[in-house]
C-alpha cells in the first residue's frame, strides 16, 4: 500500500486546534490540559480529553482515551489509515500505546519542554526506562518461576490467534 499523502498545512492545524480547543475546555471542567483527536480520511472519529483525575484512572490520558474511542467506532485494535492530533507531545506511556494502535501519522502542538515548564515533566520516565531493569527507582524484579513462557508457547502454537 503507498504510504497515506501528507494533510496540508492548513488541515494539520486545524486538527491540532480542535486538539487544543478540547484541552482549554476540558481544564474549564476541571481535568488535565490535553487534548487528542483521531481522523481517518479527513473525518474526526474519536476525542479524547485527559480524565485522570476525573476517573482516578493514572492511564486515562488524552492520547489513550482517544485511542479507545477510536477503536471502539471502528471495532479493530488498530489504528492504520488513522491520524492523531495532539495538544501536546505524548508522553512516554502515550507514545508505547500510539506504536500498538498503529496510526498512520502523530502531530502534536506543544512540545514535552512546554509541558515541563507547565508542570508536566516526564523526562525522569524517559531516563528511568533507559536504565537496566535492577537500576530504576521502582523495585522492579525480574523473578524465575517453573513453568515461565509456556503462556509464550500456549500463543505461538494456537491456529486461531489474532496476530497484533
Amino acid at each position: 500500500m503507498p504510504p497515506p499523502s501528507d494533510p496540508s498545512k492548513d488541515t494539520t492545524r486545524a486538527f491540532l486546534e480542535q486538539a487544543i480547543r478540547l484541552a482549554v475546555d476540558n481544564v474549564a471542567a476541571g481535568g488535565g490540559p490535553f487534548g487528542a483527536i483521531v481522523v481517518r480520511r479527513g473525518e474526526v472519529i474519536a476525542r479524547g480529553a485527559n480524565r485522570v483525575t476525573a476517573e482516578a484512572d493514572p492511564t486515562a490520558h488524552a492520547e489513550v482515551v482517544a485511542i479507545r474511542e477510536a477503536c471502539r467506532v471502528l471495532g479493530t485494535f488498530q489504528l492504520d489509515g488513522c491520524d492523531v492530533y495532539s495538544s501536546a507531545e505524548p508522553c512516554p506511556m502515550c507514545m508505547g500505546a500510539l506504536y500498538w494502535a498503529r496510526p498512520d501519522r502523530v502531530f502534536f502542538a506543544s512540545d514535552r519542554a512546554a509541558a515541563a515548564a507547565a508542570g508536566f515533566d516526564d523526562r525522569f520516565i524517559y531516563d528511568e526506562l533507559a536504565r537496566t531493569v535492577d537500576a530504576r527507582d521502582l523495585d522492579t524484579r525480574h523473578v524465575e518461576v517453573e513453568g515461565a513462557g509456556r503462556e509464550f508457547d500456549a500463543w505461538a502454537s494456537n491456529p486461531d490467534r489474532t496476530e497484533y
